[in-house]
Protein backbone atom coordinates (compact mmCIF):
# COMPACT_ATOMS: atom_id res chain seq x y z
CA UNK A 1 0.00 0.00 0.00
CA UNK A 2 2.89 2.52 -1.11
CA UNK A 3 1.69 5.90 -1.54
CA UNK A 4 2.58 5.91 -4.98
CA UNK A 5 0.70 3.27 -6.00
CA UNK A 6 -2.23 4.85 -4.24
CA UNK A 7 -2.42 8.16 -4.55
CA UNK A 8 -1.75 11.40 -7.63
CA UNK A 9 -2.37 14.84 -7.99
CA UNK A 10 -3.92 14.60 -11.54
CA UNK A 11 -2.89 18.59 -13.42
CA UNK A 12 -4.93 19.19 -15.94
CA UNK A 13 -2.80 21.60 -18.94
CA UNK A 14 -5.94 22.17 -20.46
CA UNK A 15 -7.56 24.50 -17.88
CA UNK A 16 -3.87 26.03 -17.41
CA UNK A 17 -4.27 27.76 -21.32
CA UNK A 18 -7.75 28.00 -20.56
CA UNK A 19 -6.90 30.58 -17.62
CA UNK A 20 -3.87 32.60 -18.99
CA UNK A 21 -6.04 32.90 -22.06
CA UNK A 22 -8.85 34.15 -20.29
CA UNK A 23 -6.56 36.61 -18.18
CA UNK A 24 -4.82 37.24 -21.53
CA UNK A 25 -8.50 38.67 -23.01
CA UNK A 26 -9.04 40.33 -19.97
CA UNK A 27 -5.96 42.33 -20.16
CA UNK A 28 -4.57 45.19 -22.53
CA UNK A 29 -2.49 44.04 -25.50
CA UNK A 30 0.40 45.72 -24.17
CA UNK A 31 0.61 43.66 -20.81
CA UNK A 32 2.44 41.06 -20.41
CA UNK A 33 1.92 38.07 -17.99
CA UNK A 34 4.06 36.42 -15.58
CA UNK A 35 3.37 33.19 -14.58
CA UNK A 36 4.93 32.28 -10.81
CA UNK A 37 5.57 29.38 -10.24
CA UNK A 38 7.67 29.40 -7.14
CA UNK A 39 7.07 26.57 -4.16
CA UNK A 40 6.62 24.41 -7.07
CA UNK A 41 4.35 25.90 -9.12
CA UNK A 42 2.02 25.81 -5.93
CA UNK A 43 2.43 22.56 -5.37
CA UNK A 44 1.26 21.62 -8.74
CA UNK A 45 5.04 21.19 -10.49
CA UNK A 46 7.21 23.83 -11.52
CA UNK A 47 8.72 22.56 -15.03
CA UNK A 48 5.67 21.49 -16.06
CA UNK A 49 3.68 24.75 -15.28
CA UNK A 50 6.32 26.82 -16.60
CA UNK A 51 6.75 25.18 -20.29
CA UNK A 52 2.94 24.89 -20.55
CA UNK A 53 2.99 28.83 -19.51
CA UNK A 54 5.36 30.08 -21.59
CA UNK A 55 3.90 27.77 -24.88
CA UNK A 56 0.67 29.59 -24.23
CA UNK A 57 1.92 33.07 -24.18
CA UNK A 58 3.57 33.94 -21.02
CA UNK A 59 6.25 36.29 -20.83
CA UNK A 60 8.20 36.19 -18.11
CA UNK A 61 8.28 33.03 -14.69
CA UNK A 62 8.68 34.40 -11.42
CA UNK A 63 10.31 32.48 -8.62
CA UNK A 64 10.93 32.85 -5.05
CA UNK A 65 14.32 31.54 -4.52
CA UNK A 66 17.39 31.26 -6.65
CA UNK A 67 17.80 27.77 -6.55
CA UNK A 68 14.09 27.42 -8.17
CA UNK A 69 15.17 29.25 -11.01
CA UNK A 70 18.46 27.33 -11.42
CA UNK A 71 16.08 24.01 -11.35
CA UNK A 72 14.01 25.75 -14.93
CA UNK A 73 17.24 26.87 -16.02
CA UNK A 74 18.63 22.92 -15.82
CA UNK A 75 15.15 21.67 -17.38
CA UNK A 76 15.79 23.94 -20.49
CA UNK A 77 13.81 26.66 -19.70
CA UNK A 78 15.00 29.61 -21.17
CA UNK A 79 12.52 32.45 -21.12
CA UNK A 80 13.22 35.75 -18.44
CA UNK A 81 13.31 34.52 -14.61
CA UNK A 82 12.56 37.23 -12.07
CA UNK A 83 13.69 36.34 -8.91
CA UNK A 84 12.18 38.08 -5.84
CA UNK A 85 13.98 36.96 -2.96
CA UNK A 86 17.65 38.24 -1.99
CA UNK A 87 20.41 35.88 -2.95
CA UNK A 88 23.20 34.72 -0.66
CA UNK A 89 26.13 35.60 -1.29
CA UNK A 90 27.48 32.38 -2.30
CA UNK A 91 24.16 32.75 -4.96
CA UNK A 92 25.42 35.65 -6.32
CA UNK A 93 27.67 33.85 -9.30
CA UNK A 94 24.48 31.46 -10.12
CA UNK A 95 22.56 34.41 -11.76
CA UNK A 96 25.07 35.44 -14.02
CA UNK A 97 25.54 31.12 -14.72
CA UNK A 98 21.85 30.76 -15.01
CA UNK A 99 21.04 34.08 -16.57
CA UNK A 100 18.64 34.73 -13.61
CA UNK A 101 17.11 38.05 -12.63
CA UNK A 102 18.09 39.27 -9.24
CA UNK A 103 15.28 41.41 -7.36
CA UNK A 104 17.88 44.15 -5.74
CA UNK A 105 17.18 47.17 -2.69
CA UNK A 106 19.89 47.71 -1.04
CA UNK A 107 22.74 48.98 -2.40
CA UNK A 108 24.88 46.83 -0.30
CA UNK A 109 23.34 43.96 -2.78
CA UNK A 110 23.91 46.18 -5.70
CA UNK A 111 27.25 46.59 -5.05
CA UNK A 112 28.24 42.65 -5.06
CA UNK A 113 26.52 42.19 -7.87
CA UNK A 114 28.63 45.65 -9.78
CA UNK A 115 31.54 43.80 -8.19
CA UNK A 116 30.51 40.21 -9.86
CA UNK A 117 29.36 41.75 -12.79
CA UNK A 118 32.70 43.63 -13.51
CA UNK A 119 34.39 40.41 -12.94
CA UNK A 120 33.23 38.57 -15.58
CA UNK A 121 32.51 41.48 -17.75
CA UNK A 122 28.52 41.33 -17.87
CA UNK A 123 25.61 43.67 -17.32
CA UNK A 124 23.15 42.24 -15.36
CA UNK A 125 19.58 43.13 -15.56
CA UNK A 126 18.12 44.16 -12.15
CA UNK A 127 14.18 44.67 -11.04
CA UNK A 128 14.12 47.00 -7.96
CA UNK A 129 11.50 46.75 -5.59
CA UNK A 130 9.38 49.12 -3.59
CA UNK A 131 8.23 48.71 0.02
CA UNK A 132 5.00 50.49 -0.56
CA UNK A 133 3.27 49.12 2.10
CA UNK A 134 3.36 45.25 2.36
CA UNK A 135 6.74 45.88 4.75
CA UNK A 136 8.70 42.60 3.54
CA UNK A 137 11.47 43.73 1.23
CA UNK A 138 11.68 46.52 -0.75
CA UNK A 139 13.74 50.14 -0.80
CA UNK A 140 11.85 51.83 1.76
CA UNK A 141 10.23 54.32 2.57
CA UNK A 142 8.93 54.53 -1.15
CA UNK A 143 10.95 57.88 -1.74
CA UNK A 144 14.04 56.73 -0.85
CA UNK A 145 13.51 54.78 -4.67
CA UNK A 146 14.59 58.06 -6.30
CA UNK A 147 17.76 58.10 -5.34
CA UNK A 148 18.42 54.39 -5.04
CA UNK A 149 18.29 54.42 -8.65
CA UNK A 150 20.09 57.47 -9.18
CA UNK A 151 22.94 55.26 -7.06
CA UNK A 152 22.47 52.02 -9.50
CA UNK A 153 22.93 54.36 -12.21
CA UNK A 154 26.47 55.06 -11.17
CA UNK A 155 27.73 51.22 -10.60
CA UNK A 156 28.80 49.22 -13.49
CA UNK A 157 27.52 46.19 -14.96
CA UNK A 158 23.73 46.60 -13.21
CA UNK A 159 21.23 47.60 -15.71
CA UNK A 160 17.41 48.87 -13.99
CA UNK A 161 15.55 46.54 -15.87
CA UNK A 162 12.18 46.50 -13.55
CA UNK A 163 10.54 48.09 -11.01
CA UNK A 164 8.09 46.61 -8.68
CA UNK A 165 6.24 46.46 -5.75
CA UNK A 166 3.48 43.98 -4.03
CA UNK A 167 0.12 45.21 -2.53
CA UNK A 168 -0.71 43.71 0.75
CA UNK A 169 -4.40 43.76 0.72
CA UNK A 170 -5.43 43.60 -2.78
CA UNK A 171 -7.52 40.58 -2.35
CA UNK A 172 -9.56 42.22 0.80
CA UNK A 173 -13.32 44.33 0.23
CA UNK A 174 -11.26 47.38 2.07
CA UNK A 175 -9.87 48.94 -1.00
CA UNK A 176 -8.26 51.54 0.94
CA UNK A 177 -5.02 50.17 1.67
CA UNK A 178 -4.74 48.95 -1.75
CA UNK A 179 -5.16 52.34 -3.06
CA UNK A 180 -3.05 54.30 -0.78
CA UNK A 181 -0.45 51.64 -1.98
CA UNK A 182 -0.68 52.63 -5.71
CA UNK A 183 -0.62 55.98 -4.93
CA UNK A 184 2.47 55.77 -3.00
CA UNK A 185 3.78 53.52 -5.99
CA UNK A 186 2.35 55.45 -8.88
CA UNK A 187 4.46 58.73 -7.38
CA UNK A 188 7.45 57.18 -7.76
CA UNK A 189 6.81 55.94 -11.29
CA UNK A 190 6.39 59.80 -11.59
CA UNK A 191 9.40 61.12 -10.08
CA UNK A 192 11.65 58.30 -11.68
CA UNK A 193 9.96 59.72 -14.88
CA UNK A 194 10.51 63.47 -14.73
CA UNK A 195 14.58 62.19 -14.20
CA UNK A 196 14.45 60.12 -17.08
CA UNK A 197 15.08 57.17 -14.67
CA UNK A 198 12.09 55.00 -15.22
CA UNK A 199 12.70 51.56 -15.85
CA UNK A 200 11.22 49.77 -18.79
CA UNK A 201 9.35 47.13 -16.75
CA UNK A 202 6.44 48.22 -14.40
CA UNK A 203 4.63 45.58 -12.71
CA UNK A 204 3.11 45.63 -9.32
CA UNK A 205 -0.60 43.80 -10.03
CA UNK A 206 -1.07 40.04 -8.42
CA UNK A 207 -4.25 37.60 -8.89
CA UNK A 208 -6.42 39.65 -6.94
CA UNK A 209 -5.16 42.88 -8.52
CA UNK A 210 -5.48 41.90 -11.95
CA UNK A 211 -9.20 40.99 -11.52
CA UNK A 212 -9.83 44.54 -8.87
CA UNK A 213 -7.54 47.14 -9.33
CA UNK A 214 -6.70 47.95 -13.76
CA UNK A 215 -4.99 50.67 -12.91
CA UNK A 216 -2.17 48.75 -11.08
CA UNK A 217 -1.67 46.42 -14.35
CA UNK A 218 1.41 48.67 -15.88
CA UNK A 219 3.01 46.67 -18.39
CA UNK A 220 3.39 43.15 -16.57
CA UNK A 221 1.38 41.63 -14.09
CA UNK A 222 2.28 38.48 -11.78
CA UNK A 223 0.05 35.53 -12.29
CA UNK A 224 -0.02 33.73 -9.29
CA UNK A 225 -2.99 32.08 -7.33
CA UNK A 226 -5.17 32.36 -10.13
CA UNK A 227 -3.22 30.69 -12.97
CA UNK A 228 -3.93 27.37 -11.05
CA UNK A 229 -7.47 28.14 -11.17
CA UNK A 230 -8.75 29.58 -7.77
CA UNK A 231 -9.68 33.29 -7.05
CA UNK A 232 -7.53 34.75 -4.52
CA UNK A 233 -10.56 35.18 -2.01
CA UNK A 234 -13.97 35.25 -1.45
CA UNK A 235 -14.21 39.04 -1.91
CA UNK A 236 -12.21 39.22 -5.14
CA UNK A 237 -15.40 39.23 -7.93
CA UNK A 238 -15.52 36.45 -10.12
CA UNK A 239 -14.86 38.82 -13.81
CA UNK A 240 -12.93 35.28 -15.41
CA UNK A 241 -13.99 31.94 -15.69
CA UNK A 242 -11.14 30.10 -13.94
CA UNK A 243 -10.50 26.92 -13.93
CA UNK A 244 -8.93 24.68 -11.60
CA UNK A 245 -5.80 22.57 -12.62
CA UNK A 246 -5.54 19.93 -9.85
CA UNK A 247 -7.53 17.19 -8.34
CA UNK A 248 -6.12 15.10 -5.44
CA UNK A 249 -6.68 11.69 -5.37
CA UNK A 250 -6.39 7.91 -3.74
CA UNK A 251 -7.94 5.19 -3.46
CA UNK A 252 -9.73 2.54 -0.89
CA UNK A 253 -7.47 0.02 0.15
CA UNK A 254 -9.66 -1.70 2.85
CA UNK A 255 -13.17 -1.69 4.01
CA UNK A 256 -14.43 -3.59 7.09
CA UNK A 257 -17.62 -3.65 9.46
CA UNK A 258 -16.75 -2.83 12.93
CA UNK A 259 -19.28 -3.19 16.47
CA UNK A 260 -20.79 -0.35 17.82
CA UNK A 261 -18.34 0.54 20.94
CA UNK A 262 -15.40 0.16 18.52
CA UNK A 263 -12.86 3.19 18.60
CA UNK A 264 -10.65 4.47 15.69
CA UNK A 265 -7.17 5.39 14.99
CA UNK A 266 -4.89 7.50 17.70
CA UNK A 267 -6.14 8.42 20.64
CA UNK A 268 -9.67 6.96 19.97
CA UNK A 269 -10.98 9.99 19.18
CA UNK A 270 -13.91 8.41 17.24
CA UNK A 271 -15.96 5.57 18.96
CA UNK A 272 -18.58 3.96 16.77
CA UNK A 273 -22.30 4.56 18.20
CA UNK A 274 -23.43 1.75 16.24
CA UNK A 275 -22.66 -0.71 13.33
CA UNK A 276 -20.39 0.76 10.82
CA UNK A 277 -18.60 0.56 7.93
CA UNK A 278 -15.24 1.73 7.52
CA UNK A 279 -13.01 2.72 4.72
CA UNK A 280 -9.04 3.13 4.90
CA UNK A 281 -7.34 5.78 2.29
CA UNK A 282 -3.62 5.57 2.27
CA UNK A 283 -3.03 9.15 2.30
CA UNK A 284 -2.04 11.19 5.52
CA UNK A 285 -0.23 13.97 6.62
CA UNK A 286 2.72 13.54 5.17
CA UNK A 287 0.60 13.49 1.70
CA UNK A 288 -0.55 16.80 2.57
CA UNK A 289 -3.96 16.22 4.30
CA UNK A 290 -4.00 18.59 7.24
CA UNK A 291 -4.32 16.58 10.57
CA UNK A 292 -6.83 19.44 11.73
CA UNK A 293 -9.14 17.40 9.16
CA UNK A 294 -9.61 14.78 11.73
CA UNK A 295 -13.08 14.22 12.45
CA UNK A 296 -13.87 17.19 10.31
CA UNK A 297 -13.28 16.81 6.68
CA UNK A 298 -14.75 14.99 3.79
CA UNK A 299 -14.14 13.31 0.63
CA UNK A 300 -15.43 11.80 -2.09
CA UNK A 301 -16.28 7.99 -2.64
CA UNK A 302 -18.68 6.98 -5.72
CA UNK A 303 -19.65 10.73 -6.26
CA UNK A 304 -21.02 10.87 -2.41
CA UNK A 305 -19.53 12.55 0.73
CA UNK A 306 -17.80 10.57 2.84
CA UNK A 307 -17.10 11.80 6.56
CA UNK A 308 -13.31 11.37 7.84
CA UNK A 309 -13.71 9.58 11.31
CA UNK A 310 -10.97 9.16 13.80
CA UNK A 311 -7.41 11.30 13.83
CA UNK A 312 -5.40 11.62 10.33
CA UNK A 313 -2.24 9.58 10.36
CA UNK A 314 1.35 10.25 8.95
CA UNK A 315 -0.02 7.66 5.69
CA UNK A 316 -4.07 7.05 6.22
CA UNK A 317 -7.35 8.34 7.44
CA UNK A 318 -10.35 6.61 7.66
CA UNK A 319 -13.91 7.66 6.50
CA UNK A 320 -17.50 5.76 6.92
CA UNK A 321 -18.97 4.53 4.04
CA UNK A 322 -22.28 2.89 5.54
CA UNK A 323 -24.20 5.12 3.37
CA UNK A 324 -22.46 4.35 0.75
CA UNK A 325 -23.43 1.48 -1.56
CA UNK A 326 -21.11 -1.30 -2.99
CA UNK A 327 -17.81 0.51 -1.24
CA UNK A 328 -14.81 -1.89 -2.28
CA UNK A 329 -11.16 -1.85 -1.88
CA UNK A 330 -9.35 -0.36 -5.39
CA UNK A 331 -12.65 2.39 -5.51
CA UNK A 332 -11.61 5.95 -6.61
CA UNK A 333 -11.58 8.53 -3.29
CA UNK A 334 -11.30 12.27 -4.70
CA UNK A 335 -9.82 14.44 -1.51
CA UNK A 336 -9.98 17.40 -3.45
CA UNK A 337 -11.77 17.85 -6.82
CA UNK A 338 -15.19 17.06 -8.63
CA UNK A 339 -16.37 13.16 -8.92
CA UNK A 340 -20.12 12.76 -10.69
CA UNK A 341 -21.75 15.79 -9.73
CA UNK A 342 -20.11 16.60 -5.93
CA UNK A 343 -16.98 18.37 -5.71
CA UNK A 344 -14.84 19.28 -2.87
CA UNK A 345 -12.94 22.47 -3.62
CA UNK A 346 -9.50 23.30 -2.40
CA UNK A 347 -11.64 26.29 -1.34
CA UNK A 348 -13.82 24.94 0.74
CA UNK A 349 -11.10 22.62 2.89
CA UNK A 350 -9.17 25.83 3.39
CA UNK A 351 -12.48 27.37 4.95
CA UNK A 352 -12.54 24.42 7.13
CA UNK A 353 -8.97 24.83 8.47
CA UNK A 354 -9.31 28.75 8.89
CA UNK A 355 -6.56 28.91 6.27
CA UNK A 356 -6.03 29.81 2.35
CA UNK A 357 -6.52 27.61 -0.53
CA UNK A 358 -2.27 28.34 -1.29
CA UNK A 359 -1.38 27.10 1.48
CA UNK A 360 -3.53 23.89 1.15
CA UNK A 361 -1.77 23.49 -2.35
CA UNK A 362 1.77 24.22 -1.52
CA UNK A 363 1.25 21.62 1.45
CA UNK A 364 0.40 18.32 -0.93
CA UNK A 365 3.88 16.71 -0.86
CA UNK A 366 6.23 15.51 -3.29
CA UNK A 367 5.69 11.85 -2.70
CA UNK A 368 2.18 12.24 -4.20
CA UNK A 369 2.93 11.82 -7.79
CA UNK A 370 1.91 14.47 -10.43
CA UNK A 371 0.27 13.01 -13.44
CA UNK A 372 -0.09 15.90 -16.61
CA UNK A 373 -2.98 15.52 -19.01
CA UNK A 374 -4.59 17.28 -21.19
CA UNK A 375 -8.37 17.10 -21.62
Amino acid sequence: MRSGKFNRAEINLLNLRHNITEFRNFLPAGTDIMAVVKADAYGHGAEEIARESLQAGVAWLGVAMVEEGVSLRKAGINCPILVFQSPLDEEIELLFEYRLTPTVFTLHLADKLSREAVNRQAVLPVHVKVDTGMGRLGVFPADDALPFIVNLKDLPGIKAEGLYTHFACADEEDRSFTDLQLKRFLAVIRKLAEAGLCPPLVHAANSAAILEFPGSWFNLVRLGISLYGHYPSAAVRRKIALKPLLTLKSRIAYVKEVPAGTPLSYGSTFVATEKARIATVPFGYADGYNRLLSNRGEVLVRGQRAPVVGKICMDQFLIRVDHIGGVEEGDEVVIYGTQGREEISVEEVAETLGTISYEVLCNISKRVPRVYYKG
